[in-house]
């Protein structure tokens, strides 16, 4: 009797460890790798995403303009000032001139009067009209130095800018002057123009697309970079890592070249072989989807190929998922 008890308890220990074991198996997530339509995908049940800390979201559509690559560099504003300071100099004689000229014709005025009324003697109105001579001619040379400022100004600078040197507003100047502003000449490549529509471009000093800041279009630019061949540009950037003297990278949207796609977290973004991919989820499978053209948008990257918007995009964990499909690929053992 003794015995069969044993055995019984022992049957039963087997059946609740059983038992235990499988409660244990069902509660592990569940991931495995799988062959599809001659793809490998990954199947995930809900409590193995919960578990692998996955994070997706849903793409957007976007459009994006093409780039090409020109470069500048950071000009010092010493000229622009001095042209300034001499314009305000002859601003100052030709007021002056001006005063003494108008003070020139009241006094000859009065001399034709006295004259005509037998007061003063004719060498006397002789010598105001003179004196009325040299100051009109002294103001019409005041005229003249002012407008060889202009000139050469415009001629160095375009009219945007020497408008800057003749304006009263010296707020934009003044901005250039704290540094709280930066102007750049940026020269194209010798068979691009840029694009009438282009408002900001991107600079950085380094040639780092994905530290660029932007810069804005200030005008055409009369002279181009003795060392280059294109056309060159004014623009201005509040970008506090430049200085006076760097060169800088610019990236210029191409004419006529918006493109169509998705833009995606640079998180997302993954290298194997010396090949970009992203993984898409799709119900419980996750693929992985090739990327073979991409460019820099923002703090991420616009793709025009390969995926497309409401597309559910892992970015978070993807390398997890990667190491899973290629541990997948390992034969068993016998």
């Amino acid at each position: 009797m003794n015995t069969l008890l044993k055995i019984g308890f022992l049957l039963s220990a087997i059946f609740f460890v059983t038992i235990a074991s499988a409660d244990d198996d069902d509660a592990q997530p569940k991931q495995k790798v799988q062959r599809i339509e001659g793809q490998t995908v990954i199947v995930l049940d809900a409590k193995a995403r919960q578990h692998s800390g996955l994070q997706t979201m849903i793409l957007k559509p976007a459009t994006h303009h093409a780039e090409y690559t020109a470069y500048g560099k950071v000009l010092a504003i010493q000229p622009l000032i001095a042209l300034r300071h001499r314009y305000l100099t002859a601003l100052t004689e030709r007021n002056t001139a001006s005063a003494k000229f108008k003070q020139a014709e009241q006094s000859i005025e009065r001399q034709q009067a006295l004259y005509r009324e037998g007061v003063t003697a004719k060498r006397n109105l002789q010598d105001q009209q003179a004196q009325w001579q040299i100051d009109k001619a002294q103001l019409e040379a005041t005229h003249f130095q002012d407008q060889s400022i202009k000139d050469e100004a415009i001629l160095t600078w375009g009219n945007t800018l020497t408008e800057l040197v003749y304006s009263s507003d010296t707020n934009k100047l003044n901005a250039l002057l704290s540094g709280q502003q930066k102007l750049l000449q940026i020269t194209l490549p010798s068979n691009q123009q840029l694009a009438h529509d282009i408002k900001t471009i991107a600079i950085e000093p380094a040639g780092n697309r994905s530290k660029a800041h932007k810069a804005e279009f200030i005008s055409t630019a009369p002279q181009t970079d003795a060392s280059a061949q294109g056309s060159s540009y004014f623009f201005q950037t509040t970008d506090k890592n430049i200085r006076i003297g760097m060169n800088v990278t610019a990236w210029i949207p191409e004419q006529n070249s918006q493109l169509s796609g998705v833009v995606i977290p640079k998180s997302a973004l993954l290298w194997s072989m010396d090949q970009a991919f992203v993984y898409i989820k799709t119900d419980d499978t996750f693929s992985r989807r090739p990327i073979h053209h991409y460019s820099m948008s923002g703090d991420g990257y616009f793709v025009s190929e390969g995926i497309k918007p409401d597309e559910e995009l892992v970015i978070t964990g993807g390398q997890m998922l990667l190491s899973e499909e290629m541990r997948g690929q390992i034969p068993d053992e016998d």
